[in-house]
């Protein structure tokens, strides 16, 4: 691969980039036309086709001073990723738009690419394209194609008696989120954890195996989740804090910020964790855990009572 020490984008030009992007990703077996062409041509063997698309945007997704090319990388394709998991479904390919300015470092976008790379080869998913353009601020446009084996779980199909659970981490990104906010970079663990989230790519086949009603990943926060979800459904959603998990390094940030340890779990985003409605006596997957419950009616309750904090991130 050629050296890029000091090269911009405006140095490398767009084909001479593309041409080194394209080297970080290979190409799996269902590729039949990759990179390189008008469009991909992949072959589909069965089931059906899941499809989602995400932006960041520098300044409100992401901070390059917080986060290295390769971090954002990782965040990108998690975040995608993700959404077909929601679905039961796994990802197998995903396209890229990086639009950035002329002088971003090449190694940046470079670093980018390995971050993005390593995050899909967790679920073998390939990259088969995207676009590159000039603007004045790195934005990245990712889209993002599965497939499910059985039929797609989707957030309408809870129902009052169903069980709520949630798989993965939830609340370790917001407080590293709030960490970075203040100029720190301790606890690591909570850094990291925004940097590199880690979905739990498994719950979502596993939970549509086990029958699950509804699902939706928490990406903005696990109570404007629930509210997404019991709107989809025509339901209520009441959750039972004593069930959550609040590890402690978020105690130790909320100590120092003078918040309550339980506000990260309830409204935080980017862990990518998995929120699942499950029939009433239903054995559940390993690695879920109930976290409340379903009935009639609609909104979202905290241990019976109208919750007042931050329910989650807004883009508006």
């Amino acid at each position: 691969m050629e050296q890029t020490a000091g090269q911009t984008l405006g140095d490398l030009g767009e084909f001479g980039l593309i041409g080194q992007l394209v080297a970080h990703f290979p190409q799996g077996e269902h590729v039949l036309v990759g990179p390189g062409d008008d469009a991909a041509l992949l072959r589909i063997r069965q089931g059906h086709v899941v499809v989602s698309s995400d932006l960041m945007v520098e300044g409100r997704h992401f901070r390059r001073d917080w986060a290295s090319g390769y971090d954002v990388g990782r965040r990108a394709a998690a975040q995608n990723l993700s959404d077909i998991n929601a679905m039961g479904g796994t990802a197998h390919s995903l396209t890229i738009g990086l639009a950035a300015p002329a002088d971003l470092p090449a190694s940046w976008a470079l670093d980018f690419a390995q971050g993005f790379a390593e995050e899909c080869a967790l679920v073998g998913a390939s990259v088969v394209g995207g676009d590159i353009t000039r603007a004045d601020q790195v934005v990245i446009a990712v889209t993002v194609i599965g497939a499910v084996a059985q039929a797609p779980v989707l957030r309408s199909g809870a129902r009052p008696g169903d069980v709520v659970a949630l798989a993965g981490r939830q609340g370790w990104a917001a407080g590293g989120l709030a960490v970075l906010g203040r100029g720190f970079r301790s606890p690591r663990v909570l850094v990291d954890a925004y940097r590199h989230p880690e979905p739990p790519y498994w719950a979502g086949p596993a939970a549509a195996a086990s029958g699950a009603t509804a699902m939706i990943d928490v990406s903005d926060g696990l109570l404007s989740e629930c509210a997404h979800l019991g709107t989809a459904s025509g339901v209520a959603i009441d959750v039972h804090t004593a069930d959550l998990e609040v590890p402690e390094p978020l105690h130790a940030v909320a100590a120092a910020t003078g918040a309550d340890p339980i506000s990260f779990v309830l409204g935080g985003g980017d862990d990518h964790a998995l929120l699942v409605t499950f029939p009433a006596g239903a054995p559940l997957p390993e690695g879920f855990r109930v976290i409340g419950a379903v009935a009639d009616g609609e909104g979202v309750t905290v241990d019976g009572a109208a919750y007042e904090g931050t329910t989650g991130w807004t883009h508006f």
